[in-house]
């Protein structure tokens, strides 16, 4: 018997939530459906809220220390759910992925420096090399039509050619869904480790992976992924709470660690706050039915969407992941110029969905929709794309 209900809609509105904040910014127009920002419309684990609600039942919230107990959570899930083993040695707290991954780009590499990246991908990746002063180094993913592929002889030269000292992975890959197999993996880290490249793997999507499949941390794969890998991965996108800044990275490399994490110590990088530490330890020591019926109902989301949009709406395609709760649907069946393409989806459709050419020039005809949202929701506004898309096509 389902212990918990995803089919409540919850209002949240007039909570800060980024999600309808952003709106008018991103989209120019506030009443529309938000399915952009990767949060989802599920109501928390119950147990997480009680363990907040009860430290903040004291009245002194003073300095604090993260309890052994936090990073033994951490510890136990991963070799649970992934068979992975971290020592508590190899962990550090990071105050999220995106800034952990900016931590490893001023660490690691110096201004003008190249940094590899594999487009269409999370377009915070690009905007950090950029906005730090580093090169922005392209290895498309490649495209068949249904599905995407890692270009790894593209890699090879690449890596042979310009000898960057960074590469950032997604692994799962977002916005495409794609969880690399062991061998891709093992590939990268192999030529990673004979040009000197820092791998920086983002596997904050590493919890969400679907069907039978596992996730397969990029740390686990060979002797070379530990010695030029830094994994980051947090609770964040699992369980919902993005909002406690709880993450965390994996460096198994002595050589590689001893020095950054000393960096990152006395710079206080990797000071974790109260709520972060209990908020992550409560997820991942009493939220494991929670986050499997979750991925059920998204699942079925996903599913129900995927069939909806290949029998009703001609000219669309859904891209259909392995891992998280966003779909990357390919609206190139219609025609239209990407700006169009955007304008029937807020205009006509009212939905708020991400341009695709946010991740890359290579999203050109593609959008990113979050399903992670109750189905009525998900129906109304796939309903709604219908219409829109019907418009078109009559014309």
């Amino acid at each position: 018997m389902k212990k918990y209900n995803f089919d409540c809609v919850i209002d949240r509105r007039h909570t800060g939530a980024m999600k309808y904040e952003g709106l008018d910014a991103m989209f120019g127009r506030h009443d529309v459906t938000p399915l952009w920002i990767a949060d989802l419309d599920f109501a928390v684990c119950p147990d997480i809220i009680k363990a907040l609600s009860h430290r903040l039942e004291h009245p002194v919230l003073g300095y604090s220390a993260a309890p052994d107990a936090y990073w033994q959570s951490i510890i136990d899930w991963q070799r649970r759910r992934h068979g992975f083993d971290v020592k508590r040695e190899e962990l550090a707290f990071i105050p999220g992925v995106v800034k952990g991954i900016a931590l490893c780009v001023n660490y690691f590499t110096g201004r003008g420096d190249g940094v590899v990246i594999q487009p269409p991908v999370y377009h915070p990746f690009r905007m950090v090399i950029e906005g730090n002063g580093r090169r922005v180094l392209e290895n498309p993913l490649i495209f068949d039509g249904e599905s995407y592929r890692m270009d790894v002889e593209g890699l090879a030269d690449l890596l042979r050619r310009e000898r960057p000292r960074m590469m950032i992975l997604c692994n799962p890959h977002n916005p495409v869904g794609i969880q690399w197999d062991a061998d891709t993996l093992r590939r990268v880290a192999a030529l990673c480790r004979e040009t000197g490249t820092v791998v920086v793997s983002d596997e904050i999507h590493g919890d969400l992976v679907l069907g039978r499949r596992s996730h397969i941390p990029f740390l686990a794969v060979s002797d070379d992924a530990r010695a030029v890998g830094v994994m980051l991965g947090a609770p964040s996108k699992t369980f919902n709470i993005p909002g406690l800044v709880s993450s965390w990275m994996v460096v198994k490399s002595e050589g590689l660690r001893r020095d950054f994490y000393k960096w990152m110590e006395v710079n206080e990088f990797s000071a974790p706050v109260m709520i972060s530490t209990i908020g992550a330890e409560a997820a991942y020591t009493t939220g494991e039915q929670w986050l499997d019926e979750m991925m059920e109902y998204v699942e079925s989301n996903i599913s129900f969407a995927t069939e909806y949009v290949s029998s009703r709406i001609p000219g669309v395609r859904v891209v259909k992941p392995q891992a998280s709760f966003l779909l990357w649907l390919d609206f190139n069946g219609l025609g239209l110029e990407q700006k169009d393409l955007m304008r029937m989806l807020v205009d006509d459709a009212r939905i708020a969905a991400n341009d695709g050419t946010m991740f890359g020039k290579q999203g050109k005809g593609f959008a990113r929709l979050n399903v992670g949202t109750p189905r009525c929701v998900l129906t109304a506004a796939l309903e709604h794309i219908r219409e829109a898309v019907e418009k078109i096509n009559a014309k």
